[in-house]
């Protein structure tokens, strides 16, 4: 008997180190690819590139620790971008090797040039270096953007979308600025707040721009994590925060742009939705 139940015993213990050995194979087998893929396609974040080059156009300072660069992409490519929020990949030119970058396009598509907002860092000089007349490799357009007309516009979730809150923070604020210029967020009178997170005014970007947004309908709420200045305009903490100060008014009829850090994104997103906002109608660009 005592050797019977050895056997059984010894039998369950091969069956069950035999089980966890294929599910452990299993496992590697099914996350390697992922792992160790050699393609550029990076996160799940849109198809295989198709590469041209474009040419810089114009490259300035937007803040202390980002720069404005414009590029020339040509028509054809031009023509490709339509829903604000929509971004693409940037390589250094005829380098199969080189490491792309994901850029929100920051101009409206109605402007007929890809504008971008770079934050400098200690690996992207090859980008924010760039001189008028440098060359680089750029994708095809990735991405839905913004699906404003989808989601906005319409008695899909209930009344039409009358006002969109923005939340942006550093130069997460590249596709809201796209969204605010172009011809499809701020239609049949429709109104906007933005809450615009940096550290502090000197790495806000586009904050000469901010008279003209107001003057279309977008009230701008400065947030400053870090000010340096007692006087700078604006509120001290964070974009989440200063919703949560604010609350959201009719929630049913609102709408939201964000784009940012993520814990920033999920903070306001379980904010929104707490306050009866539609889920549907908060939108991110990636």
């Amino acid at each position: 008997i005592l050797q019977v139940c050895r056997n059984q015993f010894t039998m369950k213990v091969l069956a069950i180190s035999f089980l966890f050995y294929h599910t452990c194979t299993a496992f590697v087998q099914i996350k390697a690819p992922v792992a160790f893929s050699t393609k550029t396609q990076l996160f799940g974040w849109g198809p295989e590139p198709i590469w041209d080059e474009a040419t810089v156009v114009d490259v300035s300072p937007a803040s202390s620790n980002s720069v404005s660069l414009t590029l020339d992409v040509g028509e054809e490519k031009v023509s490709s971008y339509v829903v604000p929020g929509q971004y693409c990949q940037v390589k250094i030119a005829g380098d199969n090797d080189a490491q792309p970058s994901f850029l929100a396009i920051a101009s409206a598509p109605e402007e007929g040039s890809w504008q971008f907002l770079v934050k400098q860092t200690d690996n992207n000089g090859w980008l924010t270096g760039a001189n008028v007349g440098t060359k680089f490799d750029v994708s095809q357009i990735l991405g839905e953007g913004f699906k404003m007309k989808e989601n906005f516009d319409g008695f899909k979730y209930d009344f039409p979308t009358q006002r969109v809150l923005m939340f942006a923070a550093g130069s997460g604020i590249a596709p809201i600025r796209a969204a605010i210029e172009s011809n499809q967020m701020l239609t049949s009178g429709r109104s906007a707040r933005l809450y615009y997170g940096c550290r502090n005014l000197e790495e806000m970007a586009y904050k000469e721009k901010f008279v003209e947004w107001e003057s279309k309908g977008v009230e701008v709420v400065p947030v400053f994590s870090q000010p340096s200045s007692a006087n700078a305009p604006g509120r001290t903490g964070y974009v989440q925060t200063a919703l949560e100060e604010d609350g959201v008014p009719t929630p049913r009829n609102c709408g939201a742009l964000l784009c940012g850090m993520k814990g920033m994104a999920e903070s306001v997103t379980d904010l929104l939705k707490k306050s009866g906002m539609f889920e549907g109608r908060v939108l991110t660009n990636f």
